[in-house]
């Protein structure tokens, strides 16, 4: 058990620690994302840089390493909610705050919503609607997505989920915290 546990934390850590966005912008031009328009290593960034294929092959590979961590770690522990929080948690971490990458990931938004993806698809529904009026209202795309992230959590608590909705509460707690940090670099 102990072992499973370890092997879930690991395993998800280190999926999360392959960015996306670092690879591709690497394998393309040979650059660091990080270096480069906004300074994230995420999907937004790599597509204001590289255009559609690298948002769309950084977009590919976030959700790809989430879908298959999360998918060991159901077949390691079934309906064992409780770990597929802990390795969504660690893939976030990972993505974040990546140890080759000196800590500097992305901001998380892509692997909490194949999370969310992965443990309650109905929220991802719920998501798009709010995301689309959000916008159509205030015409911000980043704040209307980051109100409409709220929902999640919300979503898998009214679909009796309580478990599911409480860890990714906290994993939306921790996705907002590259986003506060980003806003209060900019005011300095």
């Amino acid at each position: 058990m102990v072992l499973n546990i370890t092997l879930v934390v690991l395993l998800s850590y280190c999926m999360g620690s392959l960015i996306g966005a670092y690879y591709i912008t690497k394998w393309m031009t040979g650059q660091d994302i990080r270096r480069l328009g906004s300074g994230n290593a995420g999907a937004r960034n790599a597509g204001r840089e590289l255009g559609k294929k690298g948002f769309l092959y950084t977009v590919f590979i976030d959700v790809a390493k989430v879908m298959i961590a999360l998918s060991l770690t159901s077949l390691l522990f079934p309906e064992n909610k409780i770990m597929l929080l802990v390795s969504a948690f660690f893939l976030l971490v990972g993505h974040i705050w990546p140890v080759h990458l000196g800590g500097r990931g992305g901001k998380g938004v892509v692997v909490y919503l194949a999370s969310t993806l992965f443990l309650v698809p109905m929220a991802i529904v719920v998501l798009g609607i709010i995301a689309g009026i959000g916008y159509l209202l205030i015409r911000n795309f980043t704040v209307s997505g980051l109100i409409a992230m709220l929902s999640i959590p919300v979503t898998a608590w009214i679909m009796g989920e309580y478990c599911i909705g409480n860890g990714l509460f906290i994993l939306l707690i921790i996705v907002f915290i590259p986003h506060l940090r980003t806003k209060a670099e900019a005011s300095v």
